[in-house]
């Protein structure tokens, strides 16, 4: 047993539901993804024993070492910078690619999605916070990118992903919000704007309370990394 991260999934529900209370509707889902970056897949399992559901992979390479021993009742994300020539690699695995923040890596998980004969989901990056250091489409620049993607055959658009500014997560989410609420009402064609994708460890409650409902998890469930 890892009593380890059965109690802090306790605290963590616990607290998206304290959120969700105050600010949300009773009947919103919020879904909390362990994020296994480093984790290896005996405590990864765990989690998922645990009733997590949902986890989130950042390398590529990582997740090809550890996939065939994940316990198949989890369904997997991939939320880490892509490559474009790692596409491939994963496009038969993954149910959701939350960084997609350019067209060329658009069109090349449509070109990898047509030879299985399959349409990706897929999240827009946004870079919140326009920080150079960062992967993200400016919000700026959204409207264009979102078009571009939409006229892909095999690639549908389901929402939105951020990561704040280091000590801004309040106002980078509050914006988010705006923007995921205002592409929500437009209702454009091959897109779904169903999925917020934001908050992690240190802010995943914030996030809850400005309309996410994808929360990425690390640390706050396995402890920190080595």
């Amino acid at each position: 047993m890892d009593l380890v991260i059965s109690e802090n999934l306790k605290r963590i529900r616990y607290n998206v539901e304290e959120a969700k209370a105050k600010y949300r509707k009773s009947d919103d889902n919020v879904s909390i993804m362990a994020v296994t970056k480093t984790v290896p897949y005996e405590r990864v399992n765990y989690a998922v024993h645990e009733g997590i559901t949902l986890l989130g992979e950042n390398r590529v390479q990582e997740y090809l070492e550890k996939k065939d021993f994940y316990d198949k009742n989890a369904e997997i994300h991939f939320i880490g910078h892509l490559q474009s020539n790692k596409v491939k690699y994963i496009i038969d695995n993954v149910s959701l690619i939350h960084s997609v923040d350019n067209i060329k890596l658009a069109a090349e998980i449509d070109r990898q999605a047509a030879k299985i004969g399959h349409c990706m989901n897929v999240l827009i990056e946004v870079n919140i916070g326009r920080e150079e250091s960062k992967s993200g489409v400016f919000d700026d620049n959204l409207d264009q990118l979102i078009y571009e993607i939409s006229q892909l055959k095999n690639v549908r658009i389901k929402g939105l992903m951020t990561i704040p500014p280091i000590g801004k997560s309040e106002e980078a989410f509050y914006k988010m919000q705006q923007i995921f609420n205002d592409l929500k009402a437009k209702r454009q064609d091959n897109i779904d704007m169903d999925i917020l994708s934001m908050g992690m460890s240190a802010d995943y409650a914030l996030a809850v309370k400005y309309g996410s409902n994808i929360v990425r998890i690390g640390s706050g469930i396995f402890g920190a990394r080595k």
